[in-house]
């Protein structure tokens, strides 16, 4: 008869190691589901365009109160630039004017997406998350340039564009008159 075979009690250690084995197993599961569903999942972005109308309808106020009789229209080349520059301002913290990072100005980011016309344009930055409408048009009201070209009734075509980053936001309208 052989002789019986002693259990020897499992290490400290083994208890401890089997419940994190089950662990690690079960997040590296969830992890592969995970990553193999990400493609399905639609990307979260920032839908701005309702703050941008709001600054068109802005403009138009100030248009109409300054005594303009036109409209203003939105113009997709002038939209186009002011997206560069949003986007340009946004990424490039020392930038808070007219001028971008690569010596481009309005008149040429302009001309580049496709506007013939003369072009202006008013930078609204503000320092936080996000912005709206009231401190876009506070900040170009008591800046008198902005304001003077919120006013001209000459510029009939606008292009609007904001992006915004955890501690920035950028508004860029682009202001055009067809020549």
């Amino acid at each position: 008869m052989a002789a019986p075979q002693l259990r020897r009690p499992l290490p400290p250690s083994a208890t401890v190691t089997r419940p994190l084995l089950r662990s690690a197993a079960a997040l590296a599961c969830f992890v592969v589901l995970a990553v193999s569903a990400a493609p399905a999942m639609p990307l979260a972005g920032a839908d701005n365009a309702r703050l941008n109308d709001s600054v068109v309808a802005n403009v138009y106020r100030t248009h109409y109160l300054a005594g303009c009789g036109n409209d203003v229209t939105i113009n997709p080349p002038l939209r186009l630039a002011a997206e560069w520059h949003t986007r340009d301002v946004l990424a490039n913290r020392n930038l808070n004017g007219d001028i971008g990072s690569d010596g481009s100005t309005v008149q040429s980011r302009a001309r580049a997406a496709g506007f013939p016309g003369d072009v202006a344009q008013t930078v609204a930055i503000n320092p936080a998350l996000a912005i709206n409408g009231l401190e876009i048009v506070n900040q170009w009201y008591s800046d008198p340039a902005d304001l003077a070209i919120m006013r001209d009734c000459r510029y009939t075509a606008i292009g609007v564009w904001s992006e915004n980053s955890l501690d920035r936001s950028v508004v860029v309208a682009v202001y055009g008159r067809q020549t």
